[in-house]
């Protein structure tokens, strides 16, 4: 199956996007989670665990500042590869001026389906743009 970015829904968050290519509910057979994640610069997500999934992240560019099981907190730049055990609690912050770019795996998938419950979140429609504003 071919998936384009077009072809899908973008979530939008004050931090930044998101796009899932294939998710469980999206992709018939699929048992995993696979997308691309924008954080914004200055932005990152809060402290938060996936009890049921562990969490492939791979830097695609940018830097930031990743923290994973409550451990000290340590860079990730372009190329880097992040291992998130299952009810590991971790956190992402983008403290560069540029935008981080992130491929991100849950396995098994369908922890994405928590974010349609976060009160910044906007969907914007396959082949649509997000926009943000500046503050």
């Amino acid at each position: 199956m071919h998936v384009s970015p077009d072809a899908v829904p973008t979530m939008a968050f004050d931090w930044g996007a998101i796009k899932w290519f294939v998710t469980p509910s999206t992709v018939q057979g699929a048992t995993g989670t696979f997308g691309e994640v924008i954080i914004n610069p200055g932005q990152g997500h809060a402290r938060h665990n996936h009890p049921d999934a562990e969490e492939i992240i791979y830097v695609i560019s940018g830097e930031a500042v990743q923290m994973v099981d409550d451990g000290e907190p340590f860079p990730i730049k372009e190329g880097d590869t992040v291992h998130i055990p299952a009810g590991a609690y971790h956190s992402t912050f983008n403290a560069t001026w540029r935008p981080l770019r992130l491929i991100v795996t849950y396995t098994p998938g369908g922890e994405e389906k928590a974010l349609e419950a976060a009160p910044d979140l906007r969907v914007h429609g396959a082949g649509s743009v997000a926009r943000w504003r500046q503050a």
